[in-house]
């Protein structure tokens, strides 16, 4: 399960890059050059999603809880901004969701 989770949250990751870097370009004056390195994040972030071991769809399922907790992380590490006890909870109620379908994987259904 740590493996999965660690896989998750580098997928998160990708993903997040490969969406923020527009977002500076289009909203805060970045330069169009961000798209390439978006452009490439978000390639990565494909290939990442195929090296899950599971069906697609499982797997996109539990990737949104971890990817709600890592969103949550950059928006307080890297956007700077206070989280509540309300985002902490929500982020663990996500978690703990992702832990379920992961549990569920080696059950072979």
């Amino acid at each position: 399960m740590l493996k999965t989770t660690l896989l998750f949250v580098a997928t998160a990751i990708a993903e997040i890059v490969g969406c923020f870097l527009p977002y500076l370009w289009l909203r805060k004056g970045g330069s169009i050059w961000l798209l390439v390195p978006a452009a490439a994040s978000l390639a990565i972030f494909v290939w990442l999603l195929t090296l899950h071991p599971a069906a697609s769809g499982r797997v996109y399922a539990a990737y949104g809880g971890v990817y709600v907790a890592t969103a949550l992380v950059w928006l307080r590490f890297v956007d700077g901004v206070k989280l509540s006890t309300l985002d902490w909870a929500g982020a663990a109620i996500a978690l703990f969701g992702m832990a379920i379908i992961v549990s569920g994987w080696s059950k072979g259904s």
